[in-house]
């Protein structure tokens, strides 16, 4: 059964590919208003999950249910997607594209234009509006295929890999965005291998491995399963020291001066601190942190496949 408060809900969804199944008894919830990610190793099956969110693709088992009722017409319409590859006409102009785009969701044209003038304007498109896609970055493509996921406002928005091609400054303006959208009801599901971005922006998440959910979950409550059990240290000098210690260390990972370290059971981070002060290395910073997102992702990916 399907509640109110569900956005999308896949009951033991299987899609195959003649002897390949790219995904196998799959079942998620995402809640209304929710900033979802959905992870996993290339090839998990991430892109064919959203694909059947879509109905580009049927599942061969199982089903789906968005906004309230089974995949449909209708439904389709009420969903945003922008996909991993660009899907643009490339030689018509921006304008036109995407008030054809919004027309095809339903937006009568004098609302389609006034509101592709807008984003335009708003993501600093506005003098290339009259310009075919084709004579655009890359960057500015991504753009305006952003634009085109959420110019009829859809209550449910799919983003797979939405920073790609973007630079540090619009990649933040469409995270900004997103969050807005958020803010204002939409539910989006956010597929992408930024990790930093996931862990600031996303409320559960869903992770999936040879096309299965092998982790799913609130964020926050699946990090603080895993409790503080890893050190974040800035120091002078790269880290050497924790290789001397190896009772205390799980493992390291060196990020030029910044080194985190992940301890073993029961290890007490205050004895390595201890073990840098007698050592005479400066630390300019010492934290007993919850794992990142990203050894989460590599520690339960790894264990899948053991």
């Amino acid at each position: 059964m399907t509640g109110t408060t569900d956005a999308a809900v896949l009951e033991r969804v299987t899609k195959r590919y003649d002897s390949l199944t790219a995904v196998g008894d799959l079942s998620l919830r995402i809640r209304r208003g929710a900033l979802f990610g959905l992870l996993g190793p290339n090839g998990a099956g991430k892109t064919t999950t959203l694909r059947m969110l879509m109905r580009i693709l049927i599942p061969d088992e199982g089903s789906i249910h968005v906004l309230g009722e089974p995949l449909n017409e209708r439904t389709q319409d009420r969903i945003g997607y922008l996909p991993e590859e660009r899907g643009l006409y490339p030689r018509m102009q921006v304008r036109k594209l995407l008030v054809f785009l919004a027309a095809l969701k339903g937006l009568a044209e004098g609302e389609a234009n006034r509101r592709a003038r807008d984003w335009l304007e708003r993501l600093q498109l506005a003098d290339w509006s009259e310009k075919k896609v084709i004579d655009l970055s890359k960057g500015m493509q991504q753009k305006v295929q952003f634009i085109a996921a959420v110019i009829h406002r859809p209550p449910l928005l799919i983003l797979d890999e939405p920073f790609t091609g973007l630079d540090p400054i619009n990649a933040v303006v469409v995270k900004d965005i997103m969050l807005e959208l958020r803010e204002q009801g939409s539910t989006i599901i956010l597929s992408t291998h930024r990790m930093e971005q996931v862990e600031m922006m996303c409320d559960s998440i869903c992770l999936i491995n040879q096309g299965q959910n092998i982790l799913h979950g609130e964020l926050q409550a699946i990090k603080k399963a895993y409790g503080k059990n890893t050190v974040r240290i800035e120091c002078s000098g790269d880290g050497d020291f924790l290789k001397q210690m190896p009772g205390l260390i799980q493992s390291v990972n060196h990020f030029g001066a910044v080194v985190e370290a992940k301890l073993r059971p029961g290890a007490d981070p205050q004895e390595i601190l201890k073990a840098a002060v007698d050592r005479g290395v400066r630390i300019m910073r010492f934290e007993l942190m919850e794992p990142p997102l990203n050894d989460i992702f590599i520690e339960r990916v790894s264990d899948a496949h053991a």
